[in-house]
């Protein structure tokens, strides 16, 4: 009869949902999220960091979930590309990348928009060097990058009008 395997408790909270959940501790992140929190949006694509397509927020921090196990996250706040949208609405983010056709197959695109949001939360304003820079860590295989950089800057114009016209 085999071992049993060990398993240990975890909290954390997804996407401003709160969850309870025993693991094994070689459950990677990306496994959690898609297999037990049924949050499919984060991709698998290389398991080796290189493609940022399983890309979340983990406290703000953008991170690649398939090289960080599910136990790391113990108390975390973790943001995925679902937890974007509000009460059925686009993110400014969500809505750039559509409009300014920022993507095209939409492997990476989950990853791309949650690099953009840590950008976007740190640099309100990124100039075309500051966006480049913010998704080095994700690789588009369909585009040459320009339509995503377009989005990015949309979604900072709008998100930077969002939040002037709620300040006055």
């Amino acid at each position: 009869m085999p071992d049993a395997v060990e398993t240990i408790p975890i909290r954390l909270k997804v996407n401003g949902k709160s969850h309870s959940l025993t693991v094994e501790p070689r459950l990677l992140l990306v496994e959690l999220l898609r297999e037990h929190l049924d949050l499919t949006g984060t991709h698998v694509g290389c398991d080796t960091t290189y493609c940022g397509a399983c890309t979340v927020l983990i406290n703000g921090a953008a991170v690649k979930s398939c090289t960080v196990f599910a136990v790391q996250a113990d108390g975390a706040e973790i943001l995925t590309v679902e937890g974007l949208e509000t009460d059925g609405q686009l993110h400014p983010i969500q809505r750039a990348f559509a409009e300014c056709y920022g993507l095209q197959c939409g492997y990476c695109t989950p990853g791309l928009m949650l690099a953009t949001h840590q950008l976007l939360a740190r640099n309100k304003r990124p100039d075309e060097k500051a966006i480049r820079k913010a998704i080095a860590g994700n690789t588009c295989r369909c585009t040459g990058y320009q339509n995503i950089i377009k989005a990015i800057q949309a979604a900072a114009r709008n998100m930077d009008g969002v939040q002037q016209r709620s300040s006055v």
